[in-house]
């Protein structure tokens, strides 16, 4: 048997997310699956580095599945994007040893989140990026991620209920890059929790303009309550860059 790893970019506007569901029509594992296994004339899965929620994009999500087809990486990667729709893109197929897995040898990932930060919204950044009308301070921003970075328990920035695996994860760095009105997030860590970087930036934004104060961090990583963050900001202006391995 054969170990492929792909790496992914795809628009996730039209889909419920990565992970397959009932309607595998409609997410990008699904559709993945779906061309791989008529490719092969095998019962395909495969697995992600993670789950990306309905409306989220990438640009580097990674995947990896067993097949015994004799079909070349590059055969494979004609094919896909050949048959795949054209908001779901293969980037790279590479032949890998057999024990690799794409979560569970992930060591970090980066994800950006774009805002884009003024009075008037935008007709083609709008499928793409968060519209924010309020005027935002990039000191008070750069402080909030000076004190979310290092390692501590996110569950009080995540829709998790209950966990009981640890929610315990460590944010390497936290940039904040403007151009003009656009205003690109961007954040590394080991593992990011349900929701977790969205409601970062409901809480970094929130800070940036004054609704809420920098102390008011150290009291979400004290007493864990999910209310006492941001909102979780929308789905769309939230991008998957890469995964890393070792």
């Amino acid at each position: 048997m054969k170990n492929i790893k792909l790496t992914i970019e795809y628009d996730g506007k039209r889909y419920l997310g990565w992970q397959r569901l009932g309607d595998s029509e409609k997410t990008i594992q699904g559709k993945i699956e779906g061309v791989l296994s008529q490719m092969t004339g095998e019962t395909i899965e495969i697995i992600g580095s993670g789950r990306t929620d309905a409306g989220t994009h990438a640009k580097g999500q990674v995947a990896n599945f067993k097949t015994a087809t004799t079909l070349s990486p590059d055969q494979i990667l004609t094919c896909l994007n050949h048959q795949l729709p054209q908001d779901i893109i293969i980037k790279q197929v590479e032949l890998v040893p057999e024990r690799f897995h794409a979560r569970y040898n992930a060591t970090g990932k980066q994800y950006s989140y774009y805002v884009w930060n003024t009075a008037i919204p935008s007709a083609f950044k709008r499928q793409y990026s968060f519209h924010y009308t309020e005027q935002l301070d990039d000191e008070k921003m750069t402080q909030a991620c000076q004190k979310l970075m290092g390692e501590h328990d996110f569950i009080g920035f995540s829709s998790l209920k209950k966990s009981k695996k640890s929610t315990v994860r460590k944010l390497e760095s936290i940039s904040i890059h403007r151009e003009g009105e656009l205003v690109q997030f961007q954040f590394v860590g080991n593992g990011f929790l349900y929701n977790m970087v969205r409601i970062l930036m409901g809480t970094i934004l929130d800070i940036g303009s004054g609704k809420m104060s920098l102390d008011q961090i150290d009291d979400i990583f004290e007493k864990k309550i999910r209310q006492d963050a941001g909102m979780t900001l929308p789905a769309q202006a939230l991008f998957l860059d890469e995964v890393y391995y070792n």
